[in-house]
């Protein structure tokens, strides 16, 4: 699914959350917190609903809890005070409360307007082959690609495709010039 709100946009497929264009990164539980307040956006979610839903029933501390709130608050340029995206209700738990548009059924992301890098330099890593005799040596090469794709996202400045998108071209051979185009990236 995919979300928008404010200047931010929310992908749960490739586990994304983008502020114009550029990849917000966060850890795990983060984005999990803010997956879970945004699915249940129409109620107050209690504190032991996120436990179990975030941290899989695994006792945390509420200085844990609070960390990974204000982690996501910061994500979403919220803070405790404003709380314009994630507010607080005492007692009683948290909810999503920013205006949230949901993608069309129609959405995808190869879709060249869902992938605008506008001015700044753009790329898409492509899978790397395992060269070895060995097939089960195959994530080595994958975690390759992985790496370098999570590396350059950390770059501000760089719109970088991401990984899903650019594992739907493994084994393949695509025309490099044809393929930086349907993606609308300078360089592959």
């Amino acid at each position: 699914m995919h979300y928008q709100f404010g200047d931010y946009s929310l992908d749960t497929e490739n586990l994304e959350i983008k502020r114009s264009g550029d990849l917000v990164a966060l850890e795990p539980q983060v984005f999990r917190l803010i997956v879970c307040l945004i699915e249940n956006r129409d109620r107050v979610v209690p504190k032991d609903d996120l436990i179990e839903i975030v941290w899989d029933q695994r006792i945390i501390s509420d200085g844990a809890l609070n960390t990974c709130l204000n982690a996501a608050r910061k994500a979403v340029g919220d803070d405790g005070k404003t709380q314009a995206v994630i507010k607080t209700f005492p007692r009683r738990g948290f909810r999503f409360v920013a205006k949230l548009v949901e993608a069309q059924s129609g959405w995808s992301p190869t879709d060249p307007e869902a992938l605008q890098p506008s001015d700044k330099p753009s790329i898409v890593v492509l899978p790397f082959n395992n060269l070895s005799d060995d097939p089960q040596q195959e994530f080595f090469s994958d975690g390759i690609s992985e790496d370098l794709i999570t590396d350059l996202s950390k770059l501000t400045g760089l719109f970088v495709v991401s990984r899903n998108t650019a594992f739907a071209y493994k084994g393949q051979t695509p025309d490099v010039g044809e393929l930086g185009k349907t993606l609308n990236v300078a360089h592959v």
